[in-house]
Formats: structure tokens, C-alpha cells, sequence
């Protein structure tokens, strides 16, 4: 049938209303974030939980209006596996930074941390630091924000509960990790210079075993009054039950890698944490913002709690996007990381359950996650300063 000039035009102002309405689509820009963490083996959980958390902040960002610059943004996450391997990190964020074309990774602990900052500067992309080591902000890379507070935060308050309540013997039997080290190197002086005594040392592979009978075994025989303990939650939680299953009867000090609730649903409860002081658990915070926090993850992830691990990497990368909007750049790492305080101060308590105030001039977090005991098989919320 002959079209008619009225209906040439009806058709032309079809195409072009398809066209106008296509072009948003077509003109929007994917922001590439990368991660490199434990997906697999011991330290499984903690990685995965710090991935939720970032995919958790991308959805709920890419539900927004994001805009860089002016122009329509979305914000993807591209993860691999390092197997808590600090050779494999540095080859993926190679794989990352080539690839993938990120401005920004996110790396999932101390080691991997290590190992990108001898090349993130020199190659101009920066690194978002999931580990609370003090070193790591302490070298003066200017690329770098570590997200978790540090963790020498806690070590005098630690000290002076655990030693008042159950004695100045302490067994070290931590992870053989970066981390678990950097805690270890820093706790025991601490403890000395409070007046006690470290009767065994003995740091066990967290990441690769199972069994930590007799690792444990080891410095049970030293006849400790407190232990320090920790890595990733599950195998710690297989540490404490293995501690108590020989005989050991003292407290428990646990490094903010492990999380209470975590190991509790290996433990089958509280009843062997009793006595224990370590990071308080994200459902059990009281504060408003964090319990909206928890319902939101739940209605996420059925079944399933958020851990410190997944809050502050929702964090981690909620501040980023708002630092990329700020720098009106999504690819200038120094833009980027220049704007991330002001980006932190500007974040609502709904995208900052846990109250972080700010980044500092040498990449640190300011501010500072709740701590718990277990006492009477229960979980309390303490304040650090009631402990010192």
C-alpha cells in the first residue's frame, strides 16, 4: 500500500521518538570497580562477604540517578579469586588494571595489600584496602585508603579485659598469615608491658587446614590463661572448639578478622566463646541506621546476616562512587582519592551504618567499630573506653 505524506511523517516521528529514547542506553557509561579476594579455600567467607557488600552498594547506586560528570553512569563490580594469596592478588590486579581498565580495586587483605602498593602509584590506580593493619597507611602511599579502622584500636582495652578476668598467661595461636602477624607483633608487647607473659607462640595455617589439634595441642601445654586466636571466622571457630575440647578453660582473644556470630554457628552457640572479647557482631549493633542496614541485607540474602566484612565494604564503595561524582572522574585516581573524605562527611547514615567521620591525609578511616564480650553465653556490647 503507498504511504501517504501523513503517514511518511507518522512513521518518521516514530523512528526518531525510538531513537531519542535510545539514546540514555546507549550513552551510558559502565564504571569498572575491581576486587581481589579470598572466593575460595579458608578465608572463602571473608572474601565473599566483602564482595556482597560491594555488589550490595553497586545495585543500590545503579537504582539512582548516578551521574559523572553529567553523564548517565553505572557501576560494575568485576571480582577475582586470590585464594588469600598475595602473588595471585598482584596478578590479578595486573589482569584488572589491562583488562578491565579500573581506576579503583579493592583488595581483601593485608598481603594483597602489600603487593599492589609496590606498583599502584606507577600505575595511577587506587587502592581501596579491606584490612584494619596500621601499616598499610603507615608506608606513605598516596593511593591507598585502608577502610577498616585500625585495629591497635583495640589492643590495650583487649588487654586489660582479658588479663583481669582470666590471668596474665597468654598462648598465641593466631593464623600464620599477614594479618594474623601485624596482630600478633602488636599485641605482645602490649601485654607485656601490662604485666604479663607469653608462655607460647605458635601461629597455625588458617587458610589451608583443618585440624588444628596439635598446633593447639602445642600451646595448651604451656598452660595459658588467655589465648589470642584468629583469621578468617570458620577455621578460628575450629580453633576455639578444638581449645576447649582439650581442656582449656580461660578466655579467648580474638582478632577483628574472626567475627562472634560467624564462629558461634560452627561452635553450635556461645557456650564456648564464654569469656571471649572480640569485634561485636553486626546484628547485635543497636545504633538505628545499622539495624535498617541488617534489614535490608536480609531481604537480599535470606537466611544470611552481614558481617563487619560486607557493612564496610557497602561503605568502601559507596564513598568511592561519591568521591568519582565529586572529582567529576571516574578514571583520575588522584581526583578520586583527594575527594574521598569529603565523599565519606557527605554519605548518609543509611550508605555509613557504622558512623565513619572521614578519611584522613594518610588514607585512614576516622572512627571506630563496636567490640563485644560473651559473657553468660550472651553477646554485650562494650564501649572501648569502659575497658581501659
Amino acid at each position: 500500500m503507498k504511504k501517504t505524506p501523513y503517514g511518511r511523517r507518522l512513521l518518521a516521528g516514530i523512528a526518531a521518538s525510538t531513537l531519542l529514547f535510545a539514546i540514555p542506553a546507549f550513552s551510558q557509561q559502565v564504571v569498572k570497580l575491581g576486587y581481589t579476594g579470598p572466593l575460595s579455600g579458608g578465608g572463602a567467607l571473608f572474601g565473599k562477604n566483602v564482595l556482597d557488600g560491594m555488589r550490595m552498594a553497586a545495585d543500590e547506586i545503579n537504582a539512582q540517578d548516578w551521574q559523572i560528570g553529567g553523564k548517565p553512569s553505572k557501576l560494575e563490580i568485576v571480582s577475582l579469586d586470590d585464594k588469600y594469596n598475595p602473588a595471585e592478588s598482584a596478578i590479578n590486579a595486573q589482569r584488572l588494571v589491562q583488562a578491565e581498565k579500573t581506576a579503583v580495586i579493592l583488595v581483601g587483605h593485608s598481603g594483597g595489600t602489600f603487593a599492589l602498593q609496590t606498583a599502584n602509584e606507577k600505575q595511577k590506580y587506587l587502592l581501596l584496602s579491606y584490612s584494619s593493619a596500621p601499616q598499610i597507611t603507615a608506608n606513605g602511599n598516596t593511593l591507598t585508603w585502608r577502610i577498616p579502622p585500625d585495629f591497635t584500636t583495640y589492643i590495650q582495652p583487649f588487654t586489660h579485659y582479658a588479663m583481669g578476668k582470666y590471668g596474665r598467661k597468654l598462648g598465641i595461636a593466631v593464623g600464620d598469615h599477614d594479618y594474623a602477624k601485624a596482630w600478633s607483633a602488636a599485641f605482645r608487647p602490649t601485654w607485656e608491658a601490662a604485666g604479663g607473659t607469653v608462655v607460647a607462640d605458635n601461629p597455625m595455617s588458617y587458610n589451608r587446614a583443618a585440624d588444628f589439634y596439635s598446633g593447639v595441642s602445642r600451646v595448651l601445654a604451656a598452660k595459658p590463661d588467655v589465648l589470642l586466636v584468629g583469621g578468617a571466622s570458620e577455621p578460628t571457630a575450629l580453633v576455639i572448639k578444638q581449645a576447649r575440647e582439650l581442656g582449656f578453660k580461660g578466655g579467648f582473644v580474638i582478632i577483628d578478622q574472626a567475627k562472634l556470630d560467624e564462629i558461634a554457628k560452627v561452635t553450635g552457640g556461645y557456650g564456648l566463646l564464654e569469656g571471649s572479647i572480640g569485634l561485636l557482631p553486626v546484628i547485635d549493633d543497636s545504633s538505628s541506621a545499622m539495624k535498617a542496614f541488617v534489614e535490608r541485607y536480609r531481604k537480599l540474602y535470606p537466611g544470611r546476616d552481614p558481617s563487619s566484612e560486607v557493612t564496610l565494604g557497602y561503605t568502601g564503595v559507596r564513598a568511592t562512587a561519591q568521591a568519582m561524582k565529586a572529582a567529576s572522574s571516574t578514571t583520575d585516581a588522584v581526583a578520586i582519592r583527594a575527594q574521598l573524605d569529603t565523599a565519606m562527611k557527605a554519605l548518609s547514615a543509611a550508605a555509613n551504618p557504622h558512623a565513619l567521620s572521614g578519611v584522613d591525609v594518610r588514607g585512614n578511616s576516622i572512627g571506630a567499630v563496636p567490640v563485644a564480650v560473651v559473657e553468660g553465653g550472651k553477646v554485650r556490647e562494650v564501649k572501648l573506653m569502659d575497658l581501659r
